[in-house]
């Protein structure tokens, strides 16, 4: 486990002076930044945030939809920041950051599928944002996608949207989602046919299931 004294700085912090183009947050190494964050400078945060925001953005959307990452990307970064002690190894940034955004949006996705149960509380009204479609038609299928997403299990979905969505290696999500290779497999073997089976009812799916496309 790295300590703060292993990637503690040889130059002074200086207060409210700007730094040269070389030490912005996005030039920032992995290193670096993990040395900032382990001794609490206010730059290792931002550095974070603008190195992967991009990246954790694409994971939860893809497994929560487009329309509802908001809150679990605050959630992520601050689980990150409180966490980063327990990174063995700065080069792991990206991988432990993944896992992290799946484990937020699978609790999200089981709060909500709870709360469905259970509305006993006002949620907020969050503002829409855009999903990253070309057209109307596959603004319609990527909607009933996540539809039928909806209603598989929630561990099911991940796998799913990891895996199908958004391309990601067997073998990555299966890190990602903290399981064996073997447990990843047979959860994606029940999603693709449960998924397959809902999606036949969705007219916005038809023509993408008659040609066998994914769903990226």
């Amino acid at each position: 486990m790295p300590s703060a004294s292993r990637f503690k700085s040889n130059e002074p912090e200086r207060s409210g002076v700007p730094r040269p183009a070389g030490h912005l947050p996005t030039q920032l190494s992995n290193e670096a930044i993990v040395r900032a964050l382990l001794e609490r400078r206010s730059i290792g945060g931002a550095a974070l945030y603008d190195r992967y925001h991009r990246h954790v953005r694409r994971i939860l959307a893809r497994i929560m939809g487009p329309d509802d990452v908001r809150d679990s990307m605050q959630d992520v970064f601050l689980e990150a920041v409180r966490s980063i002690p327990r990174l063995q190894d700065p080069d792991a940034l990206p991988g432990w950051l993944t896992t992290i955004a799946v484990r937020t949006a699978t609790a999200h996705l089981k709060r909500r599928a709870r709360l469905r149960w259970f509305p006993l509380f006002p949620t907020d009204e969050l503002p829409e944002m855009a999903a990253s479609v070309a057209t109307p038609e596959v603004d319609a299928a990527a909607r009933a996608t996540y539809r039928v997403l909806g209603k598989l299990p929630t561990d099911e979905r991940v796998a799913f949207a990891l895996r199908c969505v958004d391309g990601m290696e067997l073998v990555d999500v299966a890190r990602a989602c903290g399981v064996s290779l073997a447990t990843i497999k047979r959860r994606l073997q029940r999603a693709e046919k449960k998924f397959g089976a809902i999606a036949r009812g969705e007219p916005d799916l038809a023509e993408w299931i008659q040609r066998g496309d994914r769903w990226s």
